[in-house]
């Protein structure tokens, strides 16, 4: 049986820095590739990681197969100027790469995310998703994540329009 794990990262290493972009890549050339279509350079990858750590509203956790990494999740807090929101983060860039799918992971990385929430005190988890990740989807509404929206023109995927759904969690709820 595959060992599965997620941590939180506060630094990320070289070795893991160039598994979370060849993870990264596949799940893009997959198409479900947070905002992407295409694999950008390597360099923008690096940076976009690098980026992650670097703004304090952000949480950054890598899943890891076997000790690979395999994907990721972040947990996004509203700014500090916003009180109006403080009670509510956001789940963003949840992947797993599609040759380490099936073994949970992305199951793990999304309670992960939910957890760290409650911790912090965090009443509502947001997110947002292309109508074309079905399986992202699935995984949302079984972990009980309520559809609230559909916007018709979330992305313009190979000169189309592709509705986006949004989604929260009433993370007290589920406590």
């Amino acid at each position: 049986m595959p060992n599965i794990e997620v941590s939180k990262v506060r630094e990320i290493s070289v070795a893991d820095l160039n598994d979370l972009c060849y993870a990264a890549e596949s799940a893009i050339a997959e198409g479900g590739g947070f905002g992407w279509l295409k694999a950008p350079p390597r360099q923008v990858l690096e940076s976009f990681w690098r980026g992650a750590l670097l703004v304090p509203e952000r949480t950054l956790f890598i899943g890891r197969l076997d000790g690979v990494t395999v994907g990721s999740a972040q947990l996004v807090r509203p700014s500090r100027n916003n009180e109006a929101q403080a009670s509510s983060a956001t789940l963003t860039s949840n992947f797993v790469a599609p040759w380490a799918r099936g073994h949970g992971l992305a199951r793990l990385l999304t309670r992960t995310v939910e957890e760290e929430a409650r911790r912090d005190g965090f009443l509502v988890l947001n997110l947002d998703v292309r109508a074309t990740q079905e399986a992202a989807i699935a995984l949302y509404e079984h972990a009980g994540y309520i559809k609230f929206a559909t916007h018709p023109k979330y992305a313009f995927v190979n000169g189309a329009w592709v509705e986006g759904y949004y989604y929260y969690k009433d993370l007290q709820a589920d406590a």
